[in-house]
């Protein structure tokens, strides 16, 4: 992995690299567009924490946060939680340890939010990110979210 990884908030000034960064095409079915997760930044606003990966002065992805949310208001008013909502690598970085430093620097701010744990949503199946998520100490959570699996890493 690259030592001049940094992530960067969205700018003028590369918000037209963001919205034009794409996934592995087997991958499109199992993550939303950068498109899509700014918009639902901007509706969720503070609650929503979008930035972009570099290494040096390329882009090599994207990853959105979410910052104490309401998980399921109907049962549980109380159950607030932080996670990685968005996950989008660059076809082209693939397997290069950009997404273990997104899942790091998500894992880094929660802790520095003081939160305990840090969730996330797959697609379940073979080609999906379950065994990613995995290999980086996830478990699952029993629980579904818009028939999506529920994991959770401890920060």
């Amino acid at each position: 992995m690259s030592t001049s990884l940094r992530l960067e908030m969205i700018t003028p000034a590369t918000i037209d690299a963001a919205l034009g960064l794409r996934v592995h095409p087997h991958q499109e079915r199992n993550v939303a567009p950068v498109s899509r997760s700014l918009a639902e930044a901007y509706a969720f606003g503070e609650a929503a924490w979008p930035r972009l990966i570099f290494d040096g002065d390329e882009l090599v992805g994207f990853l959105m946060a979410f910052l104490d949310l309401p998980w399921n208001e109907e049962k549980d008013p109380s159950d607030r939680r932080s996670g990685l909502w968005r996950l989008n690598i660059a076809a082209t970085g693939q397997g290069r340890g950009y997404g273990r430093f997104a899942v790091e620097a998500v894992r880094d701010e929660l802790r520095r939010r003081g939160e305990r744990q840090l969730y996330v949503t797959w697609e379940p199946g073979a080609d999906g990110p379950g065994a990613f998520y995995e290999r980086l100490g996830f478990r699952t959570t029993g629980e579904s979210s818009g028939g999506q699996v529920v994991g959770v890493l401890d920060v």
